[in-house]
């Protein structure tokens, strides 16, 4: 089998106390790490055992009889990109600040967006930056969908699932999205993706 679980490269310290060592054991080590298995488990012995990730949810994502695998393959997709998107105190450059301002109005216009769009998603899903049409986008998934379904490149996501939330900030989505926001974008990792777009 060709997947391998993403370990977070980071001390599960370094994002307090935005993000609390207890929040990140439960989310990566329990609720990520079932995806995982489960995952590994469902492909054992079909055609999809040594794909990539990707591959095995373009490949599954419209078929009924694999939608078990589609979403768990989808949401360890997910939780591995959220977990790449979170560092602390990493800025923006000025050029990709200038490509925000570009695409959304300014900085804060960005940042206000972003929030509306994950505070509107209702129940589970996702909040992410994209590249739609050869431009900055911002988008909601439900469950375990993702831009890659819709032909759009992620940048960067935020998990609105309550799990990844609830144990630091209760039921206040909006305070967990402002602390993300404002303190923990990894940004080089951010325009990393922007500059693999082709």
């Amino acid at each position: 089998m060709s997947l391998n679980f993403f370990n977070i490269s980071y001390d599960k310290k370094d994002l307090e106390p935005f993000l609390s060592v207890e929040t990140l054991e439960f989310h990566h080590e329990k609720h990520h790490r079932a995806y995982f298995d489960n995952l590994s488990k469902l492909i054992v012995g079909t055609e999809l055992e040594d794909k990539s990730l990707e591959e095995i949810i373009l490949f599954s994502f419209s078929k009924k009889e694999m939608k078990s695998i589609y979403n768990n393959a989808a949401q360890v997709f997910n939780h591995d990109f959220y977990f790449k998107s979170l560092k602390k105190n990493i800025k923006p450059s000025d050029g990709f600040l200038k490509i925000i301002d570009n695409s959304f109005g300014s900085w804060s216009d960005f940042k206000e967006e972003f929030k509306t769009k994950a505070l509107a998603q209702f129940g589970s899903g996702w909040t992410w930056l994209v590249v739609n049409d050869n431009k900055l986008d911002i988008v909601s998934t439900s469950n375990a969908d993702n831009p890659l379904t819709l032909g759009m490149k992620p940048l960067m996501t935020i998990d609105v699932w309550e799990h990844a939330y609830y144990i630091d900030y209760r039921n206040v989505r909006g305070d967990y999205i402002s602390a993300l926001l404002d303190n923990l974008i990894d940004w080089v990792f951010v325009e990393s993706n922007y500059e693999l777009v082709d």
